[in-house]
């Protein structure tokens, strides 16, 4: 049974048929405003055998221009651009047809006619926009009489102009519901005195308390505080809102586009605090996402992890043909894929319960799916934890992603991309360790497929290496903020201890600008030669940031003062752990990669052969459960590792044997 056509396809067909309708009244109409008489007798005899064949053709001319993709409720400029574009295409038409193919050879004279072709080029672009606008206009006046009449509550956008319009258009739009606009607040004296799309501009963010106050007086009470990336910046002092929200017990929401421009579509969220402690936001640019991601099969391990779920809903929102996600966590990836399904995406989305151990299930999967692009996320974290089950974080770390990248390479994979971590450099931790090992098997594929290889679309492999990312499954921001959610203390390891900061969004998108630069940019006959392209990627993440300022930062942005209504406790430095992160190796020259915001660095690595035999005593190791061993062969593959001095910590500072089971955390 044929599936029942939805309604949009029935709105469609009516725009359609409005457009074809139109476009003959307004051909046909020209003829009445320019002739008369005789010379209009003589004309309308051949309008039954010209008006049918030009209609069709104007249907093709606005369908190339895209005027039935847009909806009339969001007609906006662009749109009359295009019905201009258009139509100026029927009139050239028009007059090529005049001039060229009816004048005096087969009329005797010019049919339309200079004059009739410029009343009809006016008068179709009138009778086209002219709906089009007054129907966006009807809906405009409805949302804002609904929107009071409806008991919506009444709130303030605070942020700049061009801010406060997307906020305003998704109100009127009605992708935001509860809330209508009683007035914007400004983050900068440029703005003061206008008005937004009817709405007035009623101050400055510092005078935010007496507006309230004198909205109040006038009945009209505030119920919502609608803040804009401006309003968050430091710049803007975002501890001083976050206050007087306090004091006034008035809700903060934040919006954001949820794909950045993708599909426009605007979501409201409650400010946390980490979204006040960072730097600015390192612009991507998403056009050269675009160009990797947009038509390609993709697939994610570990796409139910904090990283790797950010990251499956961008390559959704940019579009890719296909996405699947591999995922060992059922309740992991059953979230990440109704988080995908509600997404405006036409990515087709599957997930695959399977652990990147079981080395013949993902050769199975990679080599039935057949992807474009591999990023593989799937991954254990934690330092402390590593330390302890230093067999897991090998099992997982190394084997686990040789199995991943070796699939990659069997099946011809454009391109994979690891996840890495800042501490691979130099690393005093198992986890340092083991994805250094596996960035140096990335690397010797890398090698082999660029030497060997004559196609240019030869197998790529690259890692990225992330630093502290904000909100992440373990990361300190999610610790103080439940440690100051019940009083304190707040636990710092050491006062001097340093960390870079970046946001899941920057993290997933840096992936994304990676694996561009290296399918794209390092493919072109111009790029570096294998030896010099580059093999690991870095965000440039600004300054570092001192743990102990964080701790303080966020204590005063929950409304307390640190050392006085909550303590800040020094418990010492962990197993594992380091007092400075640094970003690259002292063998790993740094390569220009042209592109903002992104570092990358040579290869440096061991032959094939040799990697082949540590795994292989790697194994073995994990196998007698000889941890001696082990850090024996990562320390001879990765001389900057101290094993001595590593085990011997360790030991001496493990937990206790009750230390209870810990589920395995994926990047």
């Amino acid at each position: 049974m044929s599936a029942m056509p939805s309604l949009g396809h029935y709105k469609k067909t009516a725009v359609v048929a409005h457009d074809v309708v139109i476009t003959a009244a307004a051909f046909i109409g020209t003829f009445f405003l320019r002739f008369e008489g005789e010379y209009l007798d003589e004309r309308l005899v051949y309008l039954p055998f010209l008006v049918p064949p030009f209609v069709a053709f104007a249907a093709g001319v606005y369908w190339f221009f895209g005027l039935y993709k847009s909806r009339w409720r969001f007609a906006s400029i662009p749109d009359l651009s295009n019905i201009a574009k258009a139509v100026t295409v029927l009139a050239v038409s028009l007059l090529v047809l005049d001039y060229v193919l009816v004048a005096p050879t087969a009329y005797g004279g010019f049919f339309f006619g200079k004059i009739f072709i410029f009343l009809y080029w006016m008068v179709q672009i009138f009778a086209l926009g002219g709906p089009r606008v007054a129907y966006r206009y009807s809906r405009y006046l409805r949302s804002q009489d609904r929107g009071v009449r409806a008991g919506t509550a009444p709130a303030l956008v605070i942020g700049r102009g061009a801010e406060a319009e997307i906020v305003l258009r998704a109100i009127e739009s009605g992708q935001i519901k509860r809330f209508h606009a009683a007035g914007i607040l400004a983050t900068r004296d440029t703005d003061l005195g206008q008005t937004i799309r009817g709405v007035p501009v009623r101050g400055h963010v510092r005078t935010v308390e007496q507006t309230i106050a004198d909205l109040s007086e006038r009945g009209i009470p505030v119920k919502r505080l609608i803040v804009a990336p401006s309003a968050l910046a430091p710049d803007a002092h975002p501890e001083t809102l976050l206050a007087a929200s306090r004091r006034l017990g008035l809700p903060l929401l934040r919006f954001q586009t949820l794909d950045d421009g993708a599909s426009g579509d605007v979501a409201l969220a409650p400010v946390e605090i980490e979204d006040l402690l960072l730097r600015p936001t390192v612009e991507t640019d998403r056009a050269r996402i675009d160009t990797i991601i947009r038509g390609r099969r993709v697939l994610v391990t570990g796409g139910g992890g904090s990283i790797g779920s950010e990251l499956s809903l961008r390559i959704a929102a940019f579009g890719a043909a296909e996405l699947v996600i591999v995922e060992n966590a059922e309740p992991a990836l059953y979230q990440i894929t109704e988080a995908l399904a509600r997404l405006d995406s036409p990515t087709r989305v599957h997930g695959i319960l399977a652990d990147v151990r079981d080395r013949d299930r993902i050769h199975r999967v990679v080599a039935g799916f057949a992807p474009d692009l591999v990023f593989h996320a799937a991954a254990l974290k934690h330092v402390p934890y590593l330390e302890q089950d230093w067999d897991e974080a090998i099992k997982t770390n190394v084997v686990g992603s040789i199995n991943v990248m070796d699939a990659a390479a069997a099946a011809g994979v454009r391109a994979t991309v690891m996840i890495s971590t800042d501490k691979a450099i130099e690393p005093v931790s198992m986890l340092g360790a083991t994805k250094r090992f596996a960035e140096m098997h990335a690397q010797a594929l890398d090698a082999r497929f660029a030497a060997a290889a004559t196609d240019p679309h030869a197998p790529r492999f690259v890692s990225v290496r992330f630093g502290n990312v904000l909100g992440s499954n373990g990361s300190v921001v999610p610790k103080f903020k439940a440690q100051i959610a019940v009083g304190g203390p707040v636990t710092v390891t050491h006062p001097d201890m340093v960390r870079f900061f970046m946001t899941v969004r920057e993290a997933a998108e840096l992936v994304l600008t990676a694996a561009s630069h290296a399918d794209g940019d390092m493919r072109a006959p111009s790029a570096a030669t294998a030896g010099d392209r580059p093999s690991v990627y870095v965000l440039k993440m600004g300054q570092p940031v001192r743990i102990m300022e964080l701790a303080e930062r966020m204590i005063r942005l929950a409304g307390f003062e640190p050392g006085v209504d909550i303590e800040i406790a020094v418990t010492g430095v962990r197993p594992g752990e380091r007092m400075h992160e640094i970003l690259f190796g002292k063998e790993e020259p740094t390569v220009e990669t042209g592109v903002a915001g992104l570092m990358a660095a040579k290869p440096f690595f061991a032959e094939a052969d040799r990697m082949a035999a540590w795994l292989q005593r790697l194994k073995a190791a994990v196998a007698a459960l000889d941890r001696e061993a082990a850090e024996a062969v990562l320390a001879e593959a990765v001389p900057a590792f101290s094993a001595h001095a590593q085990v011997t910590t360790a030991r001496a500072e493990a937990p206790p044997a009750s230390t209870p089971p810990v589920a395995a955390s994926r990047a």
